[in-house]
């Protein structure tokens, strides 16, 4: 037997279809390119290279080299361990 479902024979059914919808449309659109007033990343970082870069330089120089001698140190130690390492496997 089948199960019966309790159901109410007003009630709206599902789903709601809006047979009148259009859909929006975008005035004036021509598939052209947008053009803005917004500065071109040339703009920007010359901007920056003239402006904010010559009071943090030196500081940022010492960071930098201190970061490239610190990694250095380990790489110039693996090299020297695998030149000793050729050396001592017979060949």
């Amino acid at each position: 037997m089948k199960p019966t479902t309790i159901t109410n024979k007003n009630a709206r059914k599902f789903p709601f279809v809006d047979y009148d919808y259009q859909a929006s449309t975008l005035g004036k659109f021509t598939g052209h390119c947008a053009k803005t007033s917004s500065k071109s990343l040339r703009d920007i970082s010359r901007d920056y290279f003239d402006k904010e870069s010559n009071h943090d330089f030196l500081s940022d120089a010492a960071v930098f080299g201190t970061l490239i001698a610190t990694a250095a140190v380990p790489i110039i130690a693996g090299l020297s361990a695998v030149v000793q390492l050729c050396r001592a496997l017979p060949f």
